[in-house]
């Protein structure tokens, strides 16, 4: 028996032993978990810091507090969660109780990515652990500081029969996909999702996979040029641009893009000053093969704003390219980096047709002082995520589901919706065990005149249709 499969099995006798389901398991295990950001927190900074030189600010607001929130948010909700769910009954079930029991799903497989190595592992495990579930963890290797923390650190918050964190490469995470969980929750690239979901398959194992995307963002002539130069670039160039949600592209027309680029120059110089490779709040790619892919992006269209570089410290400069065509390298995959190409449309509409001729994205934005616009955009386009007049603020609301679509995923998690994920809602109809003449209509040998009688008892009637005058 392998250790992985060893590790598996010892988790599923700790869930079928039922310790994970009551609720006061689950609230002293989260809040050990909240413990562990609350204690660790400077080793966090320090391993984010070191694996892709990430500013303190933005792994306070991306990591650490994002965790903090949704951690607060289940343990208010989860007493509420947990209840069954009562639902209505046909004439035949009347005298019973029928209702959906939120069941774990046993052992779950949880894969994180290097870009927010704290917030995506930690964040779908507050939703497997408030559900009820024992978890493997899988922290990144790309991000090897934070993997080592969350490795050497995390299992002494949590309980260890049920909840375990294993390091692998390429190879080992392949074969510990070999083994049965019975629930997957993959958080990469589209390439690996489809790895994933074709090993997840062997075993029927249900998953969600929160992919990445090229993500549009149109702006319309009627708008704040300032503002949304700043919200962009924000969204575009935090976390050096390595960010699944971040605008990948902008279209606008050709007299928007002229504004555009004045106001982008301006916000840029704002953030990280004349030049951001001093600048402290600059972060930089995570590893030499991530940046030698982005910096051969910038061979595409012309540089306008920025385009320097340098190797030694894996440092991209926020940059602007125009000029890009619709076949240029930089607008065949996710840019992934601080890069941002603006391509021109001739109308509204030409824009909604660029966006719809492509994979479905993670999130679309749209810049406009004018509602029309704006719903017109969202009325007409398909996409995980929406936000109107500005930028990644739509994945800090707990209350929104946050998950893509097609090419960008499958599944949906943050607040109820992470439980929801982690539960299965388990049909439930519980009969007395007497009053069988009540039956005896259904049973052989079968009489012709008891369908009326039957059908009225059992079938859904159409409601009649009112007309509001």
């Amino acid at each position: 028996m392998s250790a992985h499969t060893e590790l598996v099995s010892r988790l599923r006798a700790a869930w079928l032993s039922g310790k994970t389901r009551p609720m006061e398991y689950r609230v002293a295990q989260l809040e050990a978990l909240g413990r562990f950001l609350d204690e660790k927190k400077q080793d966090i900074l320090d391993a984010t810091a070191l694996d892709m030189g990430k500013p303190p600010f933005e792994v306070e607001l991306s990591e650490i507090s994002i965790c903090r929130s949704e951690l607060n948010h289940t343990l208010n909700n989860l007493g509420t969660w947990m209840k069954d769910k009562h639902v209505e009954k046909n004439w035949a079930t009347q005298l019973d109780s029928a209702f959906i029991r939120k069941d774990p799903y046993g052992v779950v497989l949880i894969i994180g990515p290097w870009n927010y190595p704290i917030n995506l592992l930690l964040v779908p495990l507050i939703g497997a652990i408030a559900a009820g579930n024992c978890v493997v963890m899988k922290p990144s290797e790309i991000s090897r500081n934070v993997e080592r923390l969350v490795a050497e650190t995390l299992p002494r918050y949590l309980d260890k029969d049920c909840f375990a964190v294993v390091t692998a490469g390429t190879e080992e995470t392949t074969r510990l996909l070999e083994n049965k969980f019975d629930y997957i929750f993959f958080t990469g690239s589209p390439s690996v999702g489809r790895i994933v979901m074709t090993a997840a398959a062997k075993h029927l194992t249900p998953v969600t996979l929160e992919l990445g995307g090229k993500n549009p963002c149109y702006v319309s002539d009627t708008c704040n040029v300032q503002n949304v130069a700043r919200r962009v670039a924000w969204g575009r160039f935090f976390n050096a641009g390595q960010t699944c949600v971040a605008p990948d592209y902008v279209l606008c027309s050709l007299e928007m893009q002229e504004k555009l680029l004045v106001a982008l120059r301006e916000a840029i110089t704002e953030f990280y000053g004349p030049n951001p490779q001093e600048s402290p709040d600059f972060a930089r790619i995570v590893g030499d093969k991530h940046f030698q892919r982005v910096q051969a992006l910038l061979r595409s269209g012309r540089v306008a704003i920025g385009g320097q570089t340098d190797a030694q410290t894996r440092y991209i400069a926020p940059t602007v390219l125009v000029d890009v065509q619709q076949d240029d390298p930089v607008m065949q995959e996710e840019i992934f980096g601080p890069i941002l190409p603006i391509l021109t449309v001739t109308s509204l509409d030409d824009a909604i047709a660029f966006i719809n001729a492509r994979e479905r994205p993670l999130a679309i934005y749209v810049f406009s002082s004018c509602k029309k616009v704006v719903n017109q955009v969202l009325e007409k386009t398909s996409s995980g995520g929406f936000c109107a007049n500005d930028t990644i603020m739509h994945m800090t609301l707990t209350s929104l589901p946050f998950g893509g679509i097609g090419q960008s995923g499958l599944g949906h998690y943050h607040g109820h919706y992470s439980f929801d994920t982690f539960s299965h809602p388990r049909a439930t109809l519980l009969r007395g065990a007497g009053r069988e003449a009540l039956n005896t209509p259904r049973y052989p040998p079968y009489a012709p005149r008891r369908l009326p009688l039957l059908r009225a008892t059992t079938e859904t009637k159409r409601r009649a249709a009112c007309t509001l005058l």
